[in-house]
């Protein structure tokens, strides 16, 4: 798993650690049981606060894509396909709204982006 930040994204460097994690479970780049690095290894690899490597696990923990054992580490957890499924719909969610934003600001009807759609799931796009 190879993580990269970028110290100029407006999102925070805890956030981007969470988001990497997350694309290479849902990728299965990283798979039920496998190990993380340690928050000091992954830290050290980023030249970050091991305090912000450590609050991206607690974070991922929390929501239930990763696992701590108290003196082994940290592992991805058991796929929860209900998790899954809802991080996708929010994430389907944000892109609707955006399109929205960009509609209304543009003039683009309801019934044209509903034909957009159409098109797009029937592949005649």
């Amino acid at each position: 798993m190879n993580i990269i930040i970028s110290n100029n994204s407006s999102i925070p460097i805890f956030e981007q650690i969470e988001n990497a994690i997350k694309q290479a479970i849902f990728s299965n780049e990283l798979k039920e049981e496998d190990m993380l690095p340690s928050v000091r290894s992954l830290a050290n690899d980023l030249k970050i606060s091991f305090l912000t490597v450590k609050r991206a696990y607690d974070e991922l923990e929390q929501a239930g894509f990763i696992k701590t054992v108290q003196g082994k580490g940290s592992f991805v957890a058991p796929k929860n396909l209900e998790l899954i499924r809802e991080e996708k719909l929010k994430e389907i969610q944000d892109y609707i709204e955006k399109i929205y934003d960009i509609s209304k600001i543009s003039n683009i009807s309801e019934e044209e982006i509903k034909e957009l759609f159409k098109m797009i799931f029937e592949g005649d796009f």
